[in-house]
């Protein structure tokens, strides 16, 4: 069956342009456009998509307030298109928080420059996003009503609930002195490091580096937020950094980052040949050479398979690798490959992940 989508823009060529090149896709199925945010919402509730794409800047009522609107009365996985520059990154994020699953760059030139690649990109993306449309049905955040804009401090994106965290690859965190914490991430993961990381301590014991795919205009923008909302210290990871309790390195986008021996981070050029930059294999396996033993991994949301590799080094190595749960994950792509592979040690729904590593870090 066609994925049905739901095009919304202002703009009569991107409408025009992007209903085009999903409609090629024989599996997908443009049932309506929208010219902004309140037309977007009458569409969603009157079609009822499987997927929206949404742009952010439009009359009448912008794309962030249509997603808050349109999880509150029909939730349905949104694309977000966003600008490349630090300000379409902070409204990429808000767009995220209030409940969009993945994004992509609005660029005239790259679809006028090389159209078969964006075409790959945007059904790909809409035939990811798409399957999560099941986690999203019958679910709401709590407190995001239509009329009120969320908490600063609180992500709205809607989440299924966690199945319990007890499975029978779910034992109590092993208690260790780990130097290194590494989550990798890609689809759903803003929201999910968000959840995460402000659950832990100022205080907490133990170094973080956090791998999330994302271009290299964003990173300094996420990392920024979550250094806001959080307890402990964010930043973007630069070269020479080092590790230290109570901070979180957050890898720059468009880059590879590694860890030596000695605690300090290396920023390198992202590899042409690598399909991610950054990278979860490259900063997993670099631990897993650097700390052997005492490195914890936790793998969330994703789609694809980065970190399987890595995380098989760091179990070579003796080290701890959890993977997050399938119901609260947005995509289960990245944590199934850990699970398929018996690369878990534990596996843990979203809201309990950030306490068992204050418990295992202790």
């Amino acid at each position: 069956m066609a994925v049905k989508v739901l095009v919304v823009d202002d703009s009569g060529f991107f409408r025009r342009r992007v209903s085009e090149i999903l409609s090629a896709d024989p599996n997908i199925q443009v049932v309506g456009t929208a010219t902004n945010g309140r037309e977007a919402i009458d569409q969603a509730l009157a079609l009822k998509p499987d997927v929206i794409t949404m742009d952010y800047e439009m009359p009448m009522m912008d794309g962030i307030t249509a997603v808050r609107h349109i999880m509150q009365r029909c939730p349905t996985p949104v694309l977000m298109f966003s600008s490349l520059t630090h300000e379409g990154a902070r409204v990429t994020l808000d767009a995220l928080d209030a409940g969009a699953v993945d994004y992509l760059p609005k660029n005239f030139e790259e679809i006028s420059r090389n159209p078969d690649k964006v075409r790959q990109l945007l059904c790909e993306k809409v035939h990811t996003i798409s399957r999560s449309n099941r986690r999203y049905s019958g679910f709401s955040a709590p407190g995001n009503s239509p009329a009120a804009a969320p908490s600063a401090h609180a992500s709205s994106a809607p989440v299924a609930p966690s199945r319990p965290a007890h499975t029978a690859a779910s034992a109590a965190p092993k208690r260790k002195s780990y130097k290194l914490v590494a989550i990798g991430t890609s689809t759903g993961g803003p929201v999910a490091l968000q959840r995460v990381l402000t659950q832990l301590p100022g205080s907490f014991p133990a170094p973080l580096v956090l791998i999330q795919h994302m271009p290299a205009a964003f990173t300094k923008a996420f990392a920024e937020r979550l250094d806001k909302l959080c307890k402990i210290r964010v930043k973007e990871a630069e070269d020479g950094d080092l590790l230290r309790p109570g901070l979180a390195l957050l890898a720059p986008g468009g880059k590879q980052m590694m860890i030596d021996g000695r605690g300090s981070v290396k920023i390198l050029p992202g590899d042409e040949r690598l399909n991610y930059k950054p990278c979860v294999d490259i900063t997993f396996g670099s631990a897993a050479k650097s700390f052997n033993d005492k490195v914890l991994a936790v793998v969330l949301t994703g789609m694809g398979a980065d970190g399987r590799e890595g995380a098989r080094l760091l179990k070579q190595s003796g080290s701890q690798v959890w993977a997050q749960d399938e119901a609260s994950c947005v995509i289960y792509g990245m944590p199934m490959a850990i699970v398929k592979a018996n690369l878990a040690d534990a596996v843990y729904g979203l809201d309990d992940i950030g306490r068992h590593l204050v418990e295992a870090c202790s």
